[in-house]
């Protein structure tokens, strides 16, 4: 097993959204978002909690870089009713700024797209000086003028 600390992948790790197991689970769950951070987004282990609660809906995977787990990332994905919504995203404080983020995004875009009748992926955030919501707008997401829960809603067309 690879000690994740001493283990630093470079700008250029290949990124992959990987089936959170027995194995991994741990691996996951000491992931951490900065301090000043930590009021955006719940923990890995409430998310991953709340994922086993709503299984019909909730798809969720550990982001990796190369074989190093960088972050988590949670979908609120209804097929049914044709509702998508990016429900966590997170990298660890210490993989922040290496575009791991950026690239993960764009692989949850990716499988968003091959969901029935996905038109859009919306998300939340809570607005702020450190806010993610900058980091939405730059992928392309607009402010939809909702707000749920004090967080803003935003929207990205999917073409």
């Amino acid at each position: 097993m690879l000690n994740q600390e001493s283990v630093v992948p470079k700008s250029s790790a290949v990124i992959t959204l990987r089936e959170i197991t027995k194995e991994t689970l741990r691996s996951i769950l000491d992931l951490k978002v900065a301090k000043h951070q930590e009021h955006f987004v719940a923990s890995n282990a409430v998310s991953v909690a709340q994922a086993y609660f709503y299984r019909e809906v909730a798809w969720f995977r550990g982001i990796y870089a190369d074989e190093t787990p960088v972050g988590f990332v949670m979908l609120y994905d209804d097929a049914t009713n044709q509702d998508y919504f990016l429900w966590r995203f997170m990298i660890d404080a210490r993989f922040q700024g290496k575009g791991f983020g950026k690239r993960a995004l764009e692989l949850l875009i990716d499988y968003v797209k091959t969901r029935p009748e996905a038109k859009s992926l919306a998300t939340s955030c809570v607005p702020g000086a450190v806010s993610p919501c900058k980091f939405y707008e730059k992928r392309g997401f607009t402010y939809t003028g909702e707000v749920e829960d004090n967080e803003l809603v935003m929207s990205l067309e999917l073409h």
